[in-house]
């Protein structure tokens, strides 16, 4: 489990993608993100799990489960 602050965005990659861009500059990809986590530009602190038994088509980072957040 990691704990990651940052700001959604969506990246236009294929169908698109939810990314958490880090204070730190690191991007992870989202993977099936609840739905109230999803507008842009929200700044939050995801706890979640990096999945590295899943492939994403996006490629745009490492692929985090979100398991809980709070909006930062």
């Amino acid at each position: 489990m990691i704990t990651v602050t940052g700001t959604i965005e969506k990246r236009e990659v294929g169908i698109g993608a939810w990314a958490l861009v880090t204070d730190q500059g690191s991007v992870y990809e989202l993977r099936n993100p609840p739905k109230i986590l999803c507008p842009s530009q929200q700044r939050v602190k995801v706890t979640g799990t990096i999945r590295n038994d899943v492939m994403s088509l996006a490629m745009i980072g490492e692929i985090l489960e979100v398991d809980s957040f709070e909006w930062a």
